[in-house]
């Protein structure tokens, strides 16, 4: 039966092209979607909402189906995501499929975080696919003459009862004049789904272990120059005076320009840019933070918690205090951004994970508008939160600008562990008071370091602080995991000035579930009871009690155990999803303690490809063990000690679990969030093990600190 372009839920609509071409607004209101759309009729519309960006979906004569994607591919994997929404309900070859990522847009949601762009895609895209394809089965049949439900379609063709076949390529430019349906455009119910929930290698595996891929530092622009950038050895420390004639006279420099953050060189190749960096002769005045370290900075941690007030009468305490250290982000490719500034326009191209408010600031930081900046977006070598902000770009621009010509800017590994955005260190006071057998209250009071602002300088203009107010939610214990009576929460801060912090995997969710989860092992122990059996009886969620004994069953709580080796296990929920994590770790040598075993179980709803899910878990189990065991970073005197992989350890493949396996509830629900997911049950289930093989409460993270 025909059916009219007006959508249920999403907005789809077909738009002026020769091939096929449907948008579905990621719920739109009735403004233009983006500025390379068209403007529709407002009787189109029929659902608003604040969110005006627009997914596209394009068929190709070549029989290629393009979607530009309004999200980054940090090595999450979305783009392989997204494209099997696409082929499950377009009946489309997966290797038929291209996600190009989307440039930077005047409007709408581009902001790919906060484990939200498969839930946000999931329905948008089949959306968008379903009416595509319903387009091209009537299109078909219109050639043929014969009624549109004897179509079918597979393999991004048309079949006819008959045999005979189109490719949807041949069948794009008469689908695109196409204004009503002779089949339904519904998505497919989950019970028809054959590529979503099946495990699928990523599209792009074999470019990226090929060396196809293209990132940043791999861009070719025309008259871009290598550049790097000499800065201060503290926070925030400022330049006093350069001699920059030695390095100027060095082979193959061309510039040598001052900007906010230090000195910056343009060379010939990297190798000519550092060697004349090094020849720079600088005085530098040091940062606000020149006469603090992480001693002193624990000290005004400790004092700002809040009182956790007066327990219950007649109640028992079970108490701790934890302290979590900086942690950097540290992704394998390094901040690394191409800038074309001219005197009225701009052109930028490196990894974001927000392109749009990297436009606007950009534009502010040159003195252009923000129509005169555009933005490519490119993929990026890992993130974990640190793409969120966009220093390495605007950094990039001002070069450029002064310098006046193309650039391409790469921070080094040092420039990002000593200068780049950190987790927040943070101390933790927990009081959970039980009676008669339970917890009758549970308290949770915390207090972390934030930037203290000015509006100056690079750390202003990479837009953490509005980024971080953006991450924080409800303290994690209001949302009552457990039945633990009465559930309350504070929290306080201590301003330093110049400190780069940024949202880091799981932000807060990674220390206070993590020290939640360890208080709730100290708990049990002090009821004389089993950490899964105490979780089983008061954990509210049925969901979180089946990962849980999902994980247990899996791992074999419970089991017998050498001397120096033990298990450990945590809870979480988040994003709509849960998760338990179980961990073995062997002590029996306390320099070198091993994570030598990993079990998870995750209820995330729909699991759009396992496969990906399975390496999301895989990667926060890593991240567990690094920031329990051995990563973090420390402030002398005002300056970041650590410089590399080197001194700031994280796990390599020698630590990683000998043994990893995660399982995946069934479910029929649409996905929840999956990326951040894992890191507090990981943590905290690594943290609890290692409580239970050496017999200790353990109080500071890392515990090598």
């Amino acid at each position: 039966m025909a059916r009219p372009l007006s959508r249920r839920r999403f907005m789809v609509y077909s738009l002026a092209a020769s091939t096929l071409t449907v948008a579905a607004p990621l719920g739109c209101d009735s403004s233009s979607a983006a500025d390379a759309e068209p403007a529709r009729a407002a009787s189109d519309v029929l659902v608003t909402g604040t969110d005006e960006e627009m997914l596209v979906l394009q068929v190709t004569a070549a029989n290629r189906v393009v979607v530009r994607l309004p999200r980054v591919e940090v090595g999450q994997g979305v783009t392989t995501a997204v494209a099997m929404m696409i082929a499950e309900e377009l009946d489309a070859r997966l290797g038929d499929i291209d996600i190009p990522l989307a440039d930077a847009r005047a409007r709408g949601n581009q902001y790919t975080g906060g484990s939200s762009s498969v839930r946000s895609l999931y329905g948008p895209a089949r959306e968008l696919a379903a009416l595509a394809r319903a387009k091209l089965v009537t299109a078909a049949a219109r050639r043929w003459g014969l009624p549109g439900w004897t179509l079918r379609t597979r393999d991004t063709k048309v079949f006819a009862p008959d045999g005979r076949s189109a490719t949807f390529g041949s069948l794009t430019a008469s689908a695109a004049r196409i204004t009503r349906t002779t089949v339904s455009s519904r998505p497919k119910p989950v019970s028809r789904h054959r590529v979503i929930g099946t495990p699928t290698t990523r599209i792009d595996a074999r470019d990226i272990v090929t060396g196809k891929a293209k990132y940043a530092g791999d861009l070719a622009v025309a008259g871009a120059k290598p550049t790097v950038v000499a800065r201060p050895p503290t926070l925030g420390g400022t330049l006093v005076s350069v001699d920059d004639r030695a390095a100027r006279a060095m082979p193959g420099v061309h510039a040598v320009v001052k900007v906010p953050g230090g000195v910056a060189v343009v060379a010939d190749s990297f190798h000519h840019a550092f060697r004349a960096r090094d020849a720079l002769r600088i005085t530098w005045a040091p940062g606000p933070l020149a006469s603090l370290s992480d001693a002193a900075i624990r000290s005004r941690l400790r004092a700002a918690v809040p009182r956790l007030g007066t327990p219950p009468s007649g109640s028992a305490q079970t108490e701790g205090e934890f302290e979590f250290a900086f942690v950097g982000h540290a992704p394998m490719e390094v901040l690394t951004a191409v800038a074309d500034v001219r005197a009225d326009r701009a052109e930028i191209w490196f990894s974001s994970q927000t392109p749009m408010d990297a436009r606007e600031a950009v534009a502010s930081a040159v003195g252009l508008s923000a129509a005169k900046v555009k933005v490519h977006v490119l993929r990026g070598g890992g993130s974990f939160g640190r793409r969120l902000n966009h220093d390495a770009a605007i950094e990039a621009a001002l070069i450029s600008k002064a310098a006046r010509r193309p650039v391409k800017l790469m921070w080094s590994r040092a420039d990002d562990v000593r200068h780049g955005r950190m987790r927040p260190a943070s101390h933790h006071r927990i009081r959970a008071s039980h009676a008669r057998g339970r917890v009758v209250a549970f308290t949770h009071a915390t207090a972390s370091v934030s930037e203290a602002y000015d509006g100056k300088g690079l750390s202003a203009q990479g837009g953490a602080r509005a980024l971080v107010a953006r991450a924080q939610g409800p303290l994690p214990s209001d949302s009552g995991l457990y039945n633990f009576g009465r559930v309350d929460g504070d929290s306080g801060s201590v301003e330093l000035p110049a400190i780069p912090l940024g949202p880091w995997r799981s932000v807060d969710s990674g220390t206070m579930r993590t020290a939640e989860e360890i208080l709730v092992d100290e708990v049990a122990r002090a009821l004389h009871k089993d950490p899964v059996a105490f979780r089983r009886t008061t954990l509210r969620s049925k969901t979180l009690r089946a990962v849980l004994n999902k994980a247990a069953s899996a791992g074999h709580w419970g089991r017998a155990l050498p001397a120096g080796q033990a298990q450990g296990i945590a809870v979480h929920e988040e994003y709509g999803s849960c998760v338990a994590c179980l961990a073995e770790i062997d002590v029996t040598d306390p320099k070198a303690p091993r994570v030598t075993r990993v079990v998870m179980a995750a209820d995330v709803g729909t699991a759009v490809n396992p496969r990906g899910l399975e390496a999301q878990l895989m990667g926060t189990a890593v991240d567990g063990i690094s920031t329990v065991l051995t990563a973090g970073l420390h402030i002398d005197r005002g300056a970041v000690r650590e410089s590399s992989y080197a001194d700031f350890r994280y796990a390599r493949q020698r630590d990683a679990p000998l043994h990893f396996e995660a399982h995946l509830m069934p479910s029929r629900r649409e996905p929840g969030g999956a990326g951040e997911l894992g890191v507090p049950a990981a943590a905290a289930a690594v943290a609890n093990a290692y409580a239970r093989a050496t017999g200790t409460r353990p109080r500071r993270f890392p515990l090598d600190f």
